[in-house]
């Protein structure tokens, strides 16, 4: 994306943005008061994590996960997920919190404390716990207990057929609408560093999580954490979410076809060193579904993908072939460790202020040279964001990052208008407003407080704490309508009897069905 200047094109008007829908999945480890990881099983008022549509596990059983529906508002969904964290926190026992970071809460020094999530007895379940064995054995446990926030949009048909009527470059509408959001992916791959500089929030990290590994983070002070000076977001480091087997993978998002053949083949390509852990152990138990390159699609790291809703047994990639892509996923933000539910109001406007200057801006053809071009770029924000004249490299050559924010996010004010002209009111322009404030004075980004606040607060997982009971007693005084009570209540027991009824349904041995699948 060039330093040219954003014109809003001439058939788009406000009310184009009518149409969008947005949902989030937010992640959380539960920790123990004494600031280690919880090592209790899901909280049974819960309902079952195989079943229940909106709360559910990702990783390991400590590690929570929380959907919304998709929603025609921001509000709503944030109403959602806050209706969500009530539920949870007041299932919680023996004086347990929800760690607000991305990068775990303290651990021992081995994987052994962190359980895998168990979905029961069916065959469906075990096979989700396999996953989870699978990537235990290939990356370690620590690494999968880091915890983010997907921001999911759609959007509405009535700006894809405004757009497909002026453009009428010979495609049928659903066509038109893949070509134009793997665009808007590709245009989020080119501008993740400033994502990742604006809503980036764990610069900093327990040492307990360092155990074993190799890196360069630097003592915080006397306490027992350990940072990056001038770091923004170690999960979507080295050091976290990212996966170097993986870096070779020439998929691309230039064309759905493409995208899944690519997917298809990576999870079709066996690798030596997973094959020499085996796919079972010595006494016959699986202890990951296949030895490839990936499992299964959910195994592959990207700040972002395109997703389509899928059917009962039905592969991520069958859905997306079948019907095309529906919403995109926006994977690379941290959780902000100062919202009681993991996001603001202002981070959620911004993104789809950027959303739709992904989309709208011009997305030639994303190429392997280009990716490497960029996963430098990341690696340097990362690592090294908030430092003054820091530079990346674009295709005109190397320019000062945070010049580089300013001039997207100044190009992006008629995008935040044209939201507020819809919705009323100031929120998308104030979210904007705010981002260049942090463009221009690093001191005000979520990394820098947090790096400031665990000095003051002595490490890390002190401010984590402070936090998290801050939030818990926040979210313990919000009250839910009868209704929703009750609607929750019914979810919660329609889950237990649905995964009972999968249990009773199997009539085929684990580990012949695991044989099947592979």
């Amino acid at each position: 994306m060039t330093q040219s200047t954003f014109t809003l094109p001439t058939w788009f008007a406000p009310h184009l943005v009518a149409g969008m829908q947005r949902g989030i999945e937010k992640e959380g480890l539960r920790m123990q008061p004494d600031g280690y990881s919880a090592k209790t099983f899901h909280p049974a008022k819960l309902g079952s994590k195989l079943t229940h549509p909106y709360i559910t596990t990702d990783y390991s059983e400590n590690l929570l996960e929380l959907i919304t529906d998709p929603k025609p508002s921001i509000k709503q969904a944030l109403d959602m997920l806050r209706d969500l964290h009530v539920l949870v926190h007041r299932s919680l026992e023996n004086d347990e919190l929800m760690w607000p970071m991305s990068m775990p809460c303290m651990s021992s020094d081995t994987d052994s404390d962190i359980p895998l999530a168990d979905y029961g007895t069916s065959n469906i379940g075990k096979l989700k716990t396999l996953y989870r064995s699978g990537l235990g054995v290939r990356y370690g446990r620590k690494m999968q207990t880091i915890a983010g926030l997907h921001y999911n949009l759609s959007v509405g048909d009535d700006l894809f057929s405004a757009w497909h009527a002026a453009d009428d470059d010979g495609k049928d509408l659903a066509s038109f609408k893949n070509a134009k959001y793997l665009a808007l992916i590709r245009n989020f791959k080119r501008l993740t560093p400033l994502v990742l500089y604006l809503l980036g929030a764990s610069p900093a990290v327990c040492g307990t999580f360092l155990s074993g590994r190799k890196h360069s983070l630097v003592r915080l002070g006397e306490t027992c954490s350990y940072y990056q000076p001038d770091g923004t977001s170690l999960r979507m480091g080295k050091l976290g979410y990212t996966n170097s087997v993986q870096e070779d993978l020439d998929i691309r998002y230039n064309d759905l076809d493409e995208y899944i053949q690519g997917l298809r083949k990576a999870i079709g390509t066996p690798y030596a060193d997973f094959e020499a852990i085996g796919v079972d152990d010595a006494q016959g138990n699986p202890i990951q579904i296949n030895s490839h390159i990936l499992q299964i699609e959910n195994e592959y790291y990207s700040p972002i993908r395109p997703k389509q809703a899928t059917k009962s047994g039905e592969t991520p990639t069958a859905a997306l072939a079948a019907r095309g892509i529906a919403y995109v996923e926006f994977r690379a933000i941290d959780l902000d460790p100062y919202v009681d539910i993991g996001i603001s109001v202002p981070t959620a406007c911004f993104l789809e202020v950027l959303a739709l200057y992904c989309l709208l801006n011009e997305s030639p053809a994303l190429l392997p040279d280009e990716e490497k071009r960029l996963n430098k770029n990341i690696e340097t924000v990362v690592n090294h964001g908030r430092q003054s004249g820091i530079t990346i490299s674009t295709e005109t050559g190397e320019v000062c990052l945070h010049d580089w924010i300013v001039h997207h996010l100044s190009q992006m004010q008629r995008i935040a208008d044209a939201f507020d002209a819809h919705h009323g009111g100031n929120d998308y322009r104030s979210a904007l407003a705010m981002m260049q404030g942090k463009a221009t004075n690093p001191d005000f980004t979520l990394s820098a407080q947090i790096e400031a606040d665990s000095r003051r607060a002595g490490g890390t997982w002190a401010l984590g704490k402070l936090l998290a009971q801050k939030h818990q007693g926040e979210l313990l005084r919000h009250a839910l309508s009868c209704a929703d009570e009750a609607k929750f209540d019914a979810i919660a027991a329609e889950s237990i009897a649905e995964q009972a009824r999968l249990e009773a349904s199997d009539t085929v041995d684990f580990y012949d069905y695991v044989q099947a699948y592979r």
